[in-house]
């Protein structure tokens, strides 16, 4: 191998073969070319990437020691050269050798920032505090780039408080410093903190800066401050760049301001994968998945190829909207791509499946999964819960702990859950219990207000009760809600008035209780009442949301709400639905007359006729309800006097 040869090859970024390693070994040593120190960093970075397939990590070293380098030069490209490869803990080996004396050459100041590196990638605290120890005993703590490795290594593990002081000993700081500082306080979870770093600043950030202090907004919803950041940065530089920019658009996405995303999202001149994760995450997020998916499908023609959490986040879409076939291309792309099946993928997969109405498919590729976790357990005892099979869904929390995955929060959840729908009150005493004593898991308070509704479901109202005064923070509307509808089911109107007490002492309460409770009220032909807590909803600004369905018509899914007006094939949908209900009405007058009751006004209107006793009469519990509108029947609402 001739020497102009040795250096061209040396110099180049393909891998050289096993046996060129040794010829060019060979002729450093025969050449004199050794006592160059960037040629023999060339030849260091040669043996890092072929550390598994020649020789081991050891060898690596005792191969630059018998070229007998001049400087440390050529063992810090070995270093670094292993952390990029992927073996850090190689890198530190490395490190521990060289400072403990296994070369003719000390370590020197870039010795120490490589070997922090390492650390950082595996994640060792330990082996850190020993790099710290060598680089004070060796004098290099004064050097920035040292104390910059040293603060961005304890923050990587979690060591925020040594991160501060690593930062408050030096005596000179440059970006790199304070943006290492606000990662350390950012990876931390200290967010607000991470904001006051950030105001100390005195010395012009970033884009690593910036990016990280629009996390911790993000994080804490403080879209004024993200705000600021972002209109600073568009004053300074008057153009977005992908990487803050891409930051901008999950800060905001994190603070739920989506049009504020989707505008500096359609801002982008260029847009990564990071750019769609983030606006189609963030959409399905804030609940709304239609968006998402036309997000995805505009990110297609993009020609950007989505990865494994993209699509993750694109079934968790299919499965809340229902979307079938949409939720079904995306698990074909993931077969028909070669994508990495881990248990993330497979997990999405199962919860579309079940949410979308093919259990049994979820559960055969439940159990086809090569890689299960907690969460891929937990999708399937949602499905089966969901599905109302709460035997099964028991039967697979009992599988779980069987096969050694010990059940989280979440899991008790979702089987408690299922338990309600079926009514299983002994299987959901022994599971809340299991999850308090055996497990040591505090219940949060789902937990309870699954309980409330077991057993009020099953009648046992005063054992509903019990559980709310066992809780140990204070019930929400929610839980509350869960004992009002018990009491609706089962006609208790005095105790539905305490519980509107309750509700009343809350600082905020959604439109569900007090529907809820005009139920009964009316119900029980309580008429003033119902006025009267119309009334308070209307002091208090209420709006009952509309129901609404969703259906998916040649992979397009459509949403309708109740008492919409304004759909663009309304009077298509009208004619159909005229069609249908004359279907009924003629066909099957015999079950029109035991379980139809038609009402025969056209619009009822319950401001002014809520004491009608036409329309109290027209109520029968039990029966299912037909009213007139557009010169037809249609289904009215499970009670003709709930709150429109």
């Amino acid at each position: 191998m001739p020497v102009s040869f040795l250096r061209a090859a040396l110099a180049s970024a393909p891998k050289l073969p096993a046996a060129a390693l040794l010829r060019a070994h060979a002729l450093l040593l025969t050449s004199g070319l050794a006592a160059d120190a960037a040629l023999l960093a060339h030849f260091a970075r040669h043996l890092a990437t072929a550390h598994t397939r020649l020789p081991a990590h050891a060898d690596a070293f005792r191969a630059l020691v018998h070229l007998r380098p001049r400087c440390a030069h050529p063992f810090n490209a070995l270093m670094s050269s292993f952390t990029l490869a992927g073996h850090p803990s190689a890198a530190f080996h490395a490190f521990a050798r060289l400072a403990s004396g296994g070369s003719l050459v000390r370590p020197d100041g870039y010795t120490l920032p490589a070997a922090l590196k390492a650390c950082v990638r595996l994640g060792g605290i330990g082996e850190g505090r020993q790099a710290h120890a060598v680089a004070a005993k060796a004098g290099f703590l004064g050097r920035l780039p040292v104390r910059n490795a040293l603060v961005t290594l304890y923050g990587a593990c979690g060591e925020c408080g040594d991160a501060r002081r690593a930062f408050d000993e030096m005596a000179e700081r440059d970006v790199v410093s304070w943006t290492a500082l606000l990662s350390a306080f950012v990876r931390g979870g200290r967010f607000a903190e991470a904001l006051g770093v950030f105001a100390e600043m005195d010395i012009v950030p970033n884009e690593a800066t910036l990016s990280t202090v629009l996390v911790a907004c993000g994080r804490l919803g403080v879209v004024r401050a993200g705000r600021a950041v972002h209109g600073w940065y568009v004053k300074r530089e008057r153009e977005l760049s992908l990487t803050v920019g891409n930051a901008v658009v999950d800060m905001y996405v994190k603070c739920e301001k989506l049009d504020l995303a989707r505008w500096v999202f359609d801002s982008f001149q260029t847009r990564d994968i990071v750019s769609w994760t983030a606006m189609i995450s963030g959409l399905v997020q804030c609940k709304r998945p239609h968006e998402a998916l036309e997000v995805f499908n505009a990110m297609q023609t993009s020609g950007v190829k989505p990865d494994k959490v993209l699509l993750s986040t694109v079934l968790s879409a299919c499965a809340s909207l229902g979307s079938l076939e949409s939720g079904r291309w995306v698990h074909e792309y993931v077969e028909r791509k070669g994508i990495e099946w881990d248990a993330h993928v497979g997990t999405s997969v199962v919860d579309m499946y079940a949410k979308c109405g093919c259990l049994d498919i979820a559960v055969s590729i439940f159990h086809k999964m090569p890689f299960k976790n907690v969460s891929s357990w937990n999708a399937m005892i949602n499905g089966f819960a969901l599905h109302g099979h709460g035997r099964q869904a028991v039967e697979c929390f009992d599988s779980m702990i069987a096969s050694g995955f010990p059940p989280n929060e979440i899991t008790f959840i979702t089987v408690l859950g299922g338990c309600c729908h079926s009514g299983l009150v002994q299987e959901g005493r022994r599971l809340f219990e299991l999850m308090k004593q055996s497990y040591k898991l505090s219940p949060w308070e789902e937990h309870y207000g699954c309980m409330v509704d077991l057993f009020g479901r099953a009648g046992l109202i005063q054992e509903a009760c019990n559980v709310i005064k066992s809780m140990p923070m204070r019930p929400s509307v929610f839980t509350w809600g869960a004992l009002l509808n018990a009491c609706q089911t089962h006609g208790l109107v005095d105790l539905s008035h305490q519980i509107l007490m309750h509700v009343h002492e809350l600082e905020s309460s959604g439109s569900g209780v007090y529907v809820l409770l005009s139920n009964v009220y009316a119900v029980n032909d309580r008429w003033a009442d119902v006025r009267k807590l119309r009334g308070l909803m209307s002091e208090k600004e209420m709006h009952k949301e509309p129901g609404s369905s969703v259906i998916e018509v040649n992979g397009k899914t459509s949403e309708f709400l109740a008492g919409q007006k304004n759909h663009l094939n309304i009077d298509e949908i009208w004619d159909v639905l005229s069609i249908l209900m004359k279907q009924i009405h003629f066909e099957g007058s015999y079950a029109l007359s035991v379980n139809w009751l038609v009402l025969e006004y056209k619009e009822v209107d319950l401001a002014s006729d809520v004491n009608s006793s036409a329309l109290a009469r027209t109520y029968i519990p039990g029966k299912r309800l037909l009213t007139w509108r557009g010169g037809c029947l249609i289904p009215a609402q499970e009670s003709c006097v709930s709150f429109h």
